[in-house]
């Protein structure tokens, strides 16, 4: 059976882009993406060194760095994605990808990570966020609004959905009126694993993207001098970060596997301000042995025990995130490195990796019928 896996864009790696890599080990597809910007390392994290086919918007001007920019023109670069000779056709979709055409006769299963966010449940954050007003404010909403007719139309053609949460499959439900089956993304245990090491900062590893509200989490270290938080990660906010920083706060970029795991080990605390559909990297924290400190909110609710593997905070400012930090400081959690890595095995890739099959066995079966 020849496969394709189609992707939304391969720029960064994210929790998005270790569930394509689990993907890829798992059924070997051809993988299709609207660029494919990887740095050596991270290709050869994600695709195993095997390059994305990509679309047009990879050979626009300036496309490595504002690709974004050309959101108005993702629909008719997916769509133009070639994959005929395909039988089945994988998308792991957080905006376009599940849009590729299909041909008659191929069965389409799309992991959705979310449905659009700025088209579909965060319109008014990014306006917002990207100082969208007036004029240019009003002609992004139409933007959103032709995008949003054209991924619910493109979503009834699609065989079978599995969200990647019940927050997910909610939302897919409101915005698209079907059902979807949960596979939660996978926790890779070898990768992330405990070890001895001082706990001495806080952390936070992200996208730099305005919704992820990494300013936020800086907002409350600022008040808090005495404790250090350093932040991994990379995107369009990095340059605003940095400038606006207070020194208790490092930003490192994008940093090896190994860096990464040394610093989840050796962190006091993940801090997680985002709203997420599911959010991995409080798990891999729990597989490190570290506890995490999280909005109360969206996916955290499937996987942050309040109190016992983790802390919530009700909302996404910084007085809120600061005194959760401060409650930590106080009381901590009852699990310990042992209990976390425990709760977070309950989502590692032998479970992802049996629901994917059957998942994938049975819509290969309804489509037969």
């Amino acid at each position: 059976m020849r496969i394709a896996l189609v992707h939304d864009w391969l720029a960064v790696q994210g929790g998005a882009e270790r569930v394509t890599r689990e993907l890829i080990d798992l059924f070997d597809p051809d993988v299709f993406a609207l660029v494919d910007f990887l740095t050596p390392e991270a290709r050869q994290e994600v695709l195993g060194g095997r390059r994305a086919r990509s679309t047009f918007i990879q050979h626009l001007p300036f496309a490595r760095t504002h690709f974004r920019s050309y959101l108005p023109l993702f629909p008719m670069a997916i769509e133009r994605l070639d994959l005929r000779g395909y039988d089945l056709v994988l998308s792991a979709s957080y905006a376009v990808a599940k849009g590729v055409r299909t041909h008659p006769g191929q069965v389409h299963l799309s992991y959705i990570h979310t449905p659009m966010r700025y088209a579909w449940v965060m319109e008014d954050d990014y306006l917002r966020d990207h100082g969208m007003h007036g004029v240019r404010g009003f002609l992004l909403r139409r933007v959103l609004n032709r995008l949003r007719q054209w991924d619910r139309a493109n979503t009834e053609r699609i065989t079978c959905l599995v969200a990647n949460s019940r927050t997910t499959a909610d939302r897919i439900r409101t915005c698209y009126g079907r059902e979807a089956r949960v596979v939660h993304p996978p926790v890779d245990l070898e990768r992330f694993t405990p070890g001895p090491a001082p706990r001495d900062h806080y952390l936070a590893v992200s996208r730099l993207v305005p919704y992820k509200r990494v300013d936020r989490i800086i907002d409350a270290f600022r008040a808090m001098p005495g404790r250090r938080l350093i932040v991994c990660g990379d995107g369009p906010e990095r340059d605003r970060l940095m400038r606006s920083r207070p020194p208790n706060v490092q930003l490192m970029g994008e940093v090896p596997h190994e860096e990464l795991v040394h610093l989840l080990r050796s962190a006091r605390a993940l801090v997680a301000a985002a709203h997420e559909d599911f959010g991995l990297t409080p798990l891999e924290a729990n597989a490190c042995g570290t506890p995490v400190i999280a909005l109360g909110a969206g996916g955290y609710l499937e996987t942050v025990v309040d109190g016992v593997t983790g802390l919530f905070f009700p909302s996404a400012d910084g007085a809120s995130i600061r005194e959760a930090v401060e409650r930590f400081e106080r009381s901590g959690v009852r699990c310990g490195p042992d209990e976390l890595r425990a709760h977070a095995a309950r989502f590692g890739r032998d479970v992802f990796r049996t629901a994917m099959r059957e998942a994938v066995d049975q819509c290969l079966t309804h489509a037969a019928h």
